[in-house]
């Protein structure tokens, strides 16, 4: 056996370096691009129109005003989804020329209606006259300008606005350069961007991710070119790897004194290499694992054991609601959802800065949730299996964190002992299931969020000691795959000077 590896090696190594060399070339590029890219995308996320802001751009509820009932609203929807549970519900003021309130619903199967709720008229396509007076209502600026309507661009290639399009762009004519797209379907202002948010973006998410607009209009297309450029990219780190390894020596030195035989740029990418080659590597894999290749990671929600949990639709929505609590100017409910828990009707109030409040809708109390109402409900989410520990997290963990995204905390946190052992996290005022987890989204949180983002709550919670780690790092890739940048150019300069010479001295004869 030993024999027959001592004369195999040679063609291995020949294939290891060949294989290295030339992917590297390529691969070294889309390094650098993916280390820059993920520095700025730690201080610059791609453009969306958070709660915050959707919040604070609509107009105070007036519940007298709206007339109409949820199940009203509901027999206003297509025929194809009217007989289904919406998946969410919703009561807020659509500005313009006449503001009114309405119904925002998504409906099971992701469809987004709206539905007025002072006539119960399913308003038409919003023109671009109405995009700019609904436009200047939510951003205050009576400056705002239609210009243009489009099916998507760079900041509105996600799927998630598919329901939505064709949007409209209007220029708010601020100082940031604000610009706001509002749904031509339903006049719902959907996104925000601002200029300094374009500017980095194009620096950040769209090479990291390669979300250019042509290739993320195609979506099956853009997640087999990010596998196979990611898949290509782990073949050159592992080789890399290999190589720097077997050519370092720690006891033994070489002639010159040094761990590497290298000089110059070429001793730059090894010892980079070595120090940082594994990072690097993990980057690569965690990051081709975020595409989820062969859905290793699938997960579906189960609709119908959220409506055993929630009871939702057991019993018609009281409508008008009861008395509701009040507020002036930012403390005005801007947004009212419809919520069920354990079949009890419940609203969710929200001001213009995010605050919460739950008030019980038949009566409009506070909403009071006790802990074994939550327990006695959440039996019906995992039919079969038992509910064998009930925790309220007081602090974010390893699994229910809040980085680059709220968490409710306190939060229930209840485990199963189903064969997947699940936990359910559910939000104590509402009782509604915020997240939940299992064996397989764990280690996916181990093999994409841990490698990738290094989110640790012991580290992210005291930034910028995440900051500093983070730059440090990608300094050393950097260093590693800007080096092999330039390696593989000069390689590459070198091959037509070679070619050019071998052809004068055959042309030049004996």
């Amino acid at each position: 056996m030993a024999s027959a590896w001592r004369r195999a090696w040679p063609r291995i190594r020949h294939w290891l370096y060949w294989t290295h060399r030339w992917l590297g070339i390529g691969g070294c590029l889309l390094f650098v691009m993916w280390f820059a890219s993920g520095v700025v995308m730690m201080y610059v996320g791609y453009p969306n129109l958070t709660d915050e802001e959707r919040l604070a751009g609509l107009a105070p509820l007036r519940f007298g005003q709206a007339q109409l009932s949820p199940a009203a609203a509901l027999q206003a929807l297509p025929p194809e989804v009217r007989g289904l549970q919406p998946r969410r519900m919703g009561l807020e003021t659509q500005g313009g020329t006449d503001p009114q309130p309405v119904w925002r619903i998504v409906d099971a199967r992701g469809g987004r209606h709206t539905v007025s709720a002072r006539d119960g008229r399913v308003p038409g396509p919003v023109d671009a006259v109405q995009a700019e007076a609904i436009a200047r209502a939510f951003s205050g600026q009576p400056g705002a300008r239609w210009a243009e309507t489009l099916d998507r661009d760079q900041w509105t290639v996600p799927q998630g606005l598919n329901p939505l399009r064709p949007l409209h762009r209007i220029e708010v004519g601020d100082a940031a350069g604000t610009e706001l797209y509002v749904s031509q379907r339903n006049g719902e202002v959907v996104r925000d961007t601002t200029r300094p948010e374009r500017f980095w973006n194009w620096l950040g998410s769209v090479p990291h991710w390669i979300y250019f607009t042509p290739l993320r209009a195609d979506p099956p297309l853009w997640h087999d070119v990010v596998v196979w450029m990611s898949a290509a990219c782990i073949v050159s780190a592992v080789t890399g790897i290999v190589i720097g390894i077997l050519r370092v020596r720690l006891r033994r030195r070489f002639r010159n004194g040094a761990v590497t035989p290298y000089t110059g740029w070429m001793a730059w990418h090894h010892i980079a290499g070595l120090i940082g080659g594994f990072f690097v590597l993990t980057w690569i894999v965690s990051g081709w694992l975020s595409m989820n290749p062969n859905g290793w990671f699938q997960r579906g929600g189960d609709a119908a054991a959220m409506a055993r949990y929630t009871g939702a639709g057991t019993s018609p929505f009281p409508w008008p609601p009861a008395a509701l609590p009040t507020g002036e100017g930012d403390a005005a409910p801007r947004e009212a959802v419809l919520l069920w828990f354990d079949g009890r009707p419940l609203l969710q109030l929200r001001d213009a800065k995010a605050r919460v409040r739950v008030v019980d809708a038949a009566t409009g109390a506070p909403a009071a949730i006790a802990r074994d109402d939550i327990v006695r409900a959440a039996s019906r989410l995992r039919p079969g299996a038992r509910i064998v520990d009930t925790t309220l997290q007081v602090r974010e963990d390893f699994h229910w964190y809040g980085h680059h995204r709220e968490r409710i905390v306190p939060v229930w946190r209840l485990q199963f002992d189903d064969p997947a052992r699940s936990r359910v996290y559910i939000d104590p005022a509402s009782g509604q299931v915020a997240g939940s987890n299992d064996s397989n989204s764990r280690l996916r949180r181990w093999l994409f969020n841990a490698a990738h983002s290094l989110d640790f709550p012991w580290l992210i919670q005291y930034r910028p000691a995440w900051d500093l780690v983070m730059w440090l790092l990608s300094l050393v890739g950097i260093v590693a795959s800007a080096s092999g940048v330039v390696i593989g150019w000069r390689r590459l300069r070198r091959r037509p000077a070679r070619a050019a010479a071998s052809k004068g001295l055959a042309q030049a004869g004996p």
